[in-house]
Parts: C-alpha cells; structure tokens; sequence
C-alpha cells in the first residue's frame, strides 16, 4: 500500500505543477493517467461503480472546481483565474489500493479560498493524530468535524473517509463528524482514507449533477475536500500518500 501511495503522492504533485489558468480537466486527467502508467500502477478511479452513481466512473482523476464537493468528472472545462480546484487520485500496486486528495487555488485567489483549505488541512491533520491504537473511530470523526464546525463550515454528513486495502473503498465508514470514543476501536493494521470536506457556506446541503457523479454544495459556495491514506500502527499513526 506504501507503493501505491507513493504512486498516488506523485500523480497529484505532477497534476498539481500542471494546473495553470487555461489547461483543461481532461489534460490533467490524462497526464494523472500516464504518471499511473509509467509507474507501472493502475487507477482506482477508472471505470469504478458504487450503487449510488448511474455510470461508471470515466475518468483516473475527480476534479471538482469551485462549488464541486467531491467526484468532479474530467472534462473539456478550462481553469480560470481564482478557481478553487480540488483533486483526488486512487491508484493500485499489485491489489493493494492508495487514495488522497489535494485542494489548491489557480491564479490569484481568493482569501477566503486560502482559509478553507487551510482549515480542511488542518482538519485532515488533525485526524490524523487521532488515528491512534486503541481509540475509536469516533476520535477521528470528531477532530475533523471540531475544526470544521469551529471555523463555521459546513460538512456533507453522507459523505467521508473510508477503510483502504484490497478495495479502494472498505468498511469501516468514517464520517467528517462524530463523537469521540464511539464507533469500531481502532487497531494496528487498520488503514483508513482520512478526508475532510467542508463547504465555505456553512450549510450541510448538497445536490447530486445530473451526471450522477459530481456533488455541488446547495448554496453555491466553495467547497474544499483533503484526504491521506493512513495506518494505524503500534507506533501511532502512518500517511502512506506521502511522496517519501
């Protein structure tokens, strides 16, 4: 999972070098798909289908711009100066599966902008700390739900991190919020996608696009969603998405 990781933490750098005002979310998707390939890895993303969505997924990349939450489909759109972008990238070695997300802003952006993913940052690492042995998985949820809620963000309740192994999506659920010391304890060897995502308009509202796929926050605000594949170890928690 490790390599996979690594794969992944490379994929979202060159994508995220790429990303400039006037290059498209297909041109990223692409690029996302030959740095998977040259690694001698495959997409998580490609052609995956939960219950919820009517298609499969077509693309190695969810790119989802401004008010876009998660699941964004690549396409022809264009970035534009100030546009909020949010990517996250699956990928598998060998069965074993690595998933993270990054958020960041194109052009001049706006302050706002810089704060809520700061904050989704600081969620994120603040859930990660709590991934620890013999806690529960209600610690997680509630340290990434106490930042969001704190900074007056809303926080999309059907949606969150996962379990990650053999499947890019495993039990157990993890929700953005919570209360500690409730759900499944937690244990070595244990390895969850921890992935904050809060909309700047401090509504918990969200709609489906009607491909299926992409969820706009209801009110038309920003959104920003971060995310690391962690382990829980003996020795506390381990990000396995890093490049190193």
């Amino acid at each position: 999972m490790r390599q996979a990781g690594k794969v992944v933490a490379a994929t979202l750098a060159a994508v995220r070098e790429r990303a400039a005002v006037g290059v498209t979310l297909l041109e990223l998707d692409q690029l996302a798909s030959a740095v998977i390939a040259d690694a001698g890895a495959k997409s998580s993303f490609l052609h995956y289908h939960p219950k919820f969505a009517p298609t499969p997924f077509p693309g190695v990349l969810c790119t989802s711009v401004n008010d876009v939450i998660v699941h964004g489909i690549p396409d022809g759109y264009r970035l534009r100066d100030g546009d909020l972008v949010s990517i996250d990238c699956g990928a598998h070695v060998d069965g074993w599966h690595g998933d993270a997300a990054i958020s960041f802003c194109v052009g001049e952006a706006r302050p706002t902008d810089h704060v809520l993913i700061e904050t989704a940052l600081a969620a994120l690492e603040a859930g990660i700390a709590a991934a620890q042995p013999g806690g529960a998985l209600g610690d997680i949820a509630h340290a990434v739900g106490v930042v969001g809620r704190g900074a007056g963000y809303g926080i999309p309740a059907d949606f969150g991190g996962h379990g990650v192994g053999r499947a890019m999506h495993e039990a157990p659920h993890l929700p953005n919020e919570g209360r500690a010391g409730r759900g499944p304890r937690l244990r070595a060897g244990m390895v969850l996608a921890i992935e904050p995502m809060f909309m700047a308009g401090g509504a918990d509202a969200y709609r489906a696009a009607r491909d299926g796929w992409a969820l706009h926050t209801a009110d038309g605000s920003r959104a920003a969603h971060v995310e690391h594949t962690v382990a829980v170890t003996d020795d506390g928690p381990r990000i396995l998405t890093l490049p190193r």
